[in-house]
């Protein structure tokens, strides 16, 4: 049973007896004396598709739902379906665009490390690996001596996502990127 503090993106939870899947999770912090922090998090049903938003402390306690998990890989992309393979079994798995809300930015082809979701053999949804490499495509030039400050500049990567990175680094660098966050995180 995992807490709220937790809770991932893509990870299977029960509500009221029903299947839900993490979608989003937004952290608030109070300021006043003795506030405790405060999950604001997004689910989806995993049958029916609709939303559903909950607000949970950080030691609630969540049921995790009764759904069998597999590493896949990604194959490819077929306009707006996503395929995976299996990596023990070689199955094939589809998923729709709107069942990897916000996750296509972070796919590229042969990605491993990803766990799809499943129920009743039917493929619910993915949780990605905390990092994935993506390469930078654009990028404004590097200014000579600007390492030693923490400036940023925005970066174009091969998916289309768009992050901020420290000055120095330049186009066709591969990078770290958080898949919870968006974050640059480090040089790979």
């Amino acid at each position: 049973m995992p807490k709220a503090n937790e809770l991932k993106q893509g990870t299977a939870i029960e509500i009221n007896g029903e299947p839900y899947v993490v979608k989003h999770i937004d952290v608030r912090n109070p300021t006043s004396r003795g506030a405790t922090t405060l999950y604001k998090v997004r689910f989806t049903h995993m049958k029916t598709r609709q939303k559903l938003d909950e607000t949970f402390k950080s030691d609630d306690m969540l049921k995790a739902a009764d759904c069998s998990r597999c590493n896949v890989q990604f194959s490819y992309q077929d306009g707006d379906t996503y395929y995976f393979m299996n990596s023990e079994t070689y199955d094939q798995y589809a998923l729709a665009a709107d069942d990897l809300e916000g996750q296509t930015l972070y796919l590229t082809d042969g990605l491993e490390g990803i766990i799809m979701l499943l129920m009743d053999d039917a493929p619910l949804g993915i949780q990605l690996p905390t990092t994935v490499n993506l390469q930078i495509v654009e990028t404004p030039p590097s200014m000579k001596g600007s390492s030693a400050t923490k400036r940023t500049k925005t970066a174009k990567l091969t998916t289309g996502l768009e992050v901020q990175i420290p000055e120095y680094i330049e186009s066709g660098e591969i990078i770290k990127v958080n898949t919870e966050t968006g974050d640059f995180t480090s040089r790979a």
